[in-house]
């Protein structure tokens, strides 16, 4: 497995194990305030890193690895600016004072996602070997 894969699922199991936690004292004390921050990092932090790492898993021989490295960057950058930016957003009864960081959170998740699109399209658009 490359590296960037290995990092991008090692990442995603760091959000979802810190995901599960947040579910289970979210269950515990009854409020679900934080809930959509909670699913933001289970989506964003463990399904779309897996999907990521899979992808360049399987296209390892004919990846770039620069452009993989550069979507796992901004993409782990993302979700660690937006998720905490989301929560302290959500705890201080919508504080328009957060937006900032979850807008920052949020164009560094889409720039990675952007980066990926190009992974895909130049597989996609790649001579058949």
């Amino acid at each position: 497995m490359p590296r960037v894969s290995a990092a991008f699922f090692a990442i995603g199991v760091v959000c979802v194990l810190c995901g599960m936690i947040w579910g289970m004292q979210m269950g515990g004390s009854e409020d679900f305030t934080l809930m959509p921050a909670h699913a933001h990092l289970n989506l964003l932090g463990w399904v779309t890193m897996a999907l990521y790492g899979t992808f360049y898993a399987l296209t390892r021989t004919t990846m770039l690895v620069k452009l993989a490295w550069a979507n796992f960057i901004a993409s782990a950058l993302g979700v660690l600016v937006m998720i905490p930016g989301l929560a302290l957003y959500l705890g201080s009864a919508n504080n328009p004072k957060y937006i900032p960081i979850i807008v920052v959170g949020e164009i560094l998740t889409l720039l990675g996602l952007l980066i990926f699109a190009v992974s895909v399209g130049r597989e996609l658009l790649r001579k058949p070997a």
